[in-house]
């Protein structure tokens, strides 16, 4: 099983055994902007869920901390995102980027979920030392291109279903359990942006302690096949 690090604020270190992987959907806590999205996302032939928000159990090798994913084709990009971790004795959140294949994700978004890795940063915070202002929280991506970068996504936690939320729902599923990692499902594309590029930033960024966590990776085009 895959085995993950994260350093916290404190320099503690937290070696987590990764058993369950989950990746969230249609998570915006404002479902009638969801409903508007999906509506949307039908139009470019994505099909839509039989229901809201949706939750995707994703092979837990894809849970990575790496620097380089690697791509079939030029359809692929990242997503903003927080990640729950669960641990022996508590609850981390870090900052992910869920990268997704788009081509295939008009014949299903579980597939497409489950065709490249979810990156996660290599720092953490404990939930509970920032459960009192979760919705304050930023989050932002950069698509890269060569040597310039733009701004893909920019909102807050609180555009999301709160962690307390999942952590039910896991609870639900008998899924709360040490090795869990859940992954938020994320934020708005800012309007006309291009998604697509060679390299990926997501930043998350506490504005009452000033600190962020970042996680990153270039996008690395594998060889065309043979037959």
């Amino acid at each position: 099983m895959p085995q993950l690090t994260f350093t916290l604020p404190d320099g503690v270190v937290e070696q987590v055994d990764v058993t369950a992987l989950y990746n969230a959907g249609y998570a915006g806590r404002q479902q009638d902007e969801v409903a508007a999205h999906i509506a949307e996302l039908a139009e470019l032939g994505v099909p839509a869920p039989q229901t809201t928000p949706t939750l995707y159990p994703i092979a837990p090798y894809l849970a990575q901390q790496a620097d380089e994913v690697f791509v079939q084709h030029a359809r692929t990009s990242g997503e903003a995102e927080w990640a729950l971790v669960i641990t022996a004795h508590d609850v981390l959140l870090t900052v992910a980027c869920d990268h997704t294949d788009r081509a295939l994700e008009t014949h299903g978004v579980a597939w497409s979920k489950n065709a490249a890795p979810d990156v996660l940063g290599a720092r953490a915070w404990r939930l509970s030392q920032v459960a009192d202002h979760l919705d304050a929280i930023t989050l932002k991506a950069w698509v890269g291109q060569g040597d310039s970068a733009r701004m893909v996504q920019q909102g807050t936690l609180g555009d999301l279903l709160a962690p307390e939320y999942w952590l039910g729902v896991l609870a639900q599923r008998g899924a709360d359990k040490p090795g869990t990692v859940l992954i938020s499902g994320t934020i708005s594309m800012l309007p006309g942006v291009d998604q697509f590029g060679d390299s990926w930033r997501v930043e998350m960024a506490d504005p009452v302690t000033g600190e962020s966590l970042e996680c990153g990776y270039r996008v690395v085009p594998m060889a065309e096949p043979i037959g």
